[in-house]
């Protein structure tokens, strides 16, 4: 697997990411070792958590598998804070408590990456930077970032950052052929203050992987009480007509449409990871499978035509 570095940072990356929202819930202990293994196995580094997710359990689970499992040094571990029961709190009391017991959970002294989860329109972005600023300084956090913010507040943080050497390493964003809002205002200021963008989702939710073309499994996230909501909002006419467009270049390809998806997101301009999840290890195989496919410029002209999201002014004059 190929390994970028994430925008002028010299913090490097594995182009596929490990995403952790559903371990300690969905997926158990030994199910999520199986999935780290086959990981690192294809030459992943990236893993990717949330203080939310699971309620902490998704970081409690990886600090087991940190302890008996694997190496720390093997990963690039990125976790975020910011939302705790639901609610967004980007405080600096909130975030530098959730960070140490983040760290408490995962059985580390520091995490590579850390990102704000959410903005928070009740903090100013001011104090919500200035904890991030402190994380680096005391070496709880090599690098920092914000996730799910728009262009002007990045711009805005990565100008009070930039006050004393700090970076603004990474944005975290919603990315796939199903979500491509970034491209309007995100991916251009985020090349331009030299942050790498972190795609999460890249399977968008898992409607690409082709599952709900004629139902809803019923082991399926759309089928879960808790994770229905999540899945819902790509469960319809539009999402349907871009799942038949990538099914249709998939043919043409003889690969999976996971597989093309995923390369699609991990290719796009300006992407330095596409971040995935998976409840097996056979699920995960099927996307890393992708690795060695680069799209036809023809099939990714095509899929970029069908899914492209609308610009006007002031994106395009």
């Amino acid at each position: 697997m190929e390994s970028r570095r994430v925008g002028t940072s010299g913090l490097r990356v594995s182009s596929v990411g490990l995403g952790t929202m559903t371990w300690g819930r969905d997926t158990d202990e030994h199910e999520a070792a199986d999935l780290l293994r086959e990981f690192l196995d294809a030459g992943g580094t990236l893993v990717d958590t949330a203080a939310s997710y699971s309620g902490g359990a998704a970081e409690e689970v990886i600090g087991t598998l940190l302890a008996d499992e694997v190496d720390r040094s093997d990963l690039v571990l990125c976790s975020k804070s910011g939302v705790r029961h639901g609610r967004v709190d980007a405080s600096r009391g909130a975030l530098l408590d959730s960070l140490d017991e983040s760290l408490a959970r995962l059985g580390t002294d520091h995490l590579d990456l850390w990102l704000v989860q959410a903005p928070d329109p009740h903090t100013p972005l001011s104090e919500t930077v200035g904890a991030l600023r402190h994380a680096v300084a005391t070496g709880r956090a090599r690098y920092v970032g914000l996730s799910n913010y728009p262009a002007w507040q990045l711009a805005q943080a990565a100008t009070l950052l930039a006050q004393d050497g700090t970076m603004l390493t990474a944005a975290e964003m919603e990315y796939s052929l199903l979500q491509r809002g970034i491209e309007r205002e995100v991916r251009p200021a985020a090349a331009g203050l030299g942050a790498g963008l972190l795609g999460w989702s890249a399977l968008g939710r898992g409607v690409l992987t082709g599952k709900y073309r004629r139902s809803v499994p019923a082991d399926s996230r759309a089928a879960s009480p808790h994770l229905r909501g999540f899945v819902d909002p790509y469960l319809n006419d539009r999402g349907r007509s871009v799942v038949e467009a990538l099914v249709t270049a998939a043919d043409g390809l003889g690969r999976a449409p996971v597989e093309v998806a995923l390369a699609w997101a991990r290719d796009a301009p300006g992407i330095t990871s596409a971040l995935i999840g998976a409840r097996s290890p056979g699920q995960l195989r099927g996307a890393l499978a992708a690795d060695d496919l680069q799209l036809p410029t023809q099939i990714r002209e095509v899929l970029d035509e069908v899914t492209a999201p609308l610009l006007s002014y002031p994106e395009v004059r």
